[in-house]
């Protein structure tokens, strides 16, 4: 039969995603975990790989098994051999044609921005953090280019193996929250798929108009050079999480867990 699992992750002590020769991955983690409650080798596929140091809040994967548990059983049972900041949040029984990477027709992701004068300590790794004040209306008004279907080679890492640059992004949504002498910046993004470092390019470039570094208008100028060299730097994975993927209804998944609750 074939298991479904959400995983939430902080990605600060792991190398991403992927399983690598190390075995310091949230993969490796993952497996040697459902490995050790399954008593036999287990392999997942999941919806998205993430970078080093980037969260995930609702991961999904697939894998395969003959054996016969409770979803309860999958959930606890795999987070007994889980280290404290990887945790499996729900298991379903899904069809043989599910898979969680290809069946998804959307993701999402989130990008925290802590903007003070001073450098988080509580949320360091947590948060991004700017120092200069950024204009939200600015950029909105660039991320407004950003959006429906482009050739988003401008912010593709050279290490992408995506076969296509061109991605259609259907939602941004740029929101704060004021605290003491500092603002929380929330940056929304969703689109059919992304390409490796996307959404951190893009950051460099909304993050760079939003201190008055160039007009919301530069990043359409970026987005038609589609060269990489023409657009800011790779921003900081501090801030990002992986929010989940998108999927049908008919597939009855959860669409979000608690632990998006807590974000700013």
């Amino acid at each position: 039969m074939r298991i479904a699992l959400g995983i939430s992750y902080s990605g600060s002590a792991y190398e991403g995603w992927q399983s690598q020769l190390s075995g310091k991955t949230v993969q490796d983690r993952l497996e040697m975990a459902l490995s050790r409650f399954a008593v036999q080798p287990i392999r997942v596929m999941c919806a998205g790989r993430t970078d080093a140091g980037v969260h995930a809040l609702m991961q999904v994967v697939h894998f395969d098994t003959p054996l016969q548990r409770e979803t309860s059983s999958w959930v606890r049972g795999t987070n007994a051999f889980l280290p404290s900041d990887i945790a499996v949040q729900w298991a379903q029984p899904v069809p043989d044609e599910f898979h969680s990477r290809a069946s998804a027709i959307a993701r999402r992701y989130a990008y925290v921005v802590l903007e003070s004068p001073v450098r988080p300590s509580v949320e360091a790794g947590r948060v991004g953090w700017v120092y200069r004040p950024l204009d939200g209306d600015a950029m909105r008004q660039a991320a407004l280019h950003l959006m429906g279907e482009h050739d988003f080679s401008s912010f593709r890492a050279a290490q992408c193996q995506a076969k296509s640059p061109v991605k259609t992004m259907s939602r941004i949504e740029i929101s704060q929250r004021a605290g003491p002498g500092s603002r929380y910046w929330r940056f929304e993004f969703e689109a059919n798929a992304f390409l490796h470092h996307m959404i951190r390019n893009i950051m460099g470039c909304l993050l760079a108009i939003g201190q008055g570094n160039h007009p919301p208008e530069w990043l359409a100028e970026v987005v038609a050079a589609r060269r990489r060299d023409a657009a800011a730097p790779t921003f900081s994975p501090d801030g990002l999480y992986f929010l989940g993927p998108v999927y049908e209804e008919r597939h009855g998944l959860p669409s979000r867990t608690a632990a998006y609750d807590w974000l700013p």
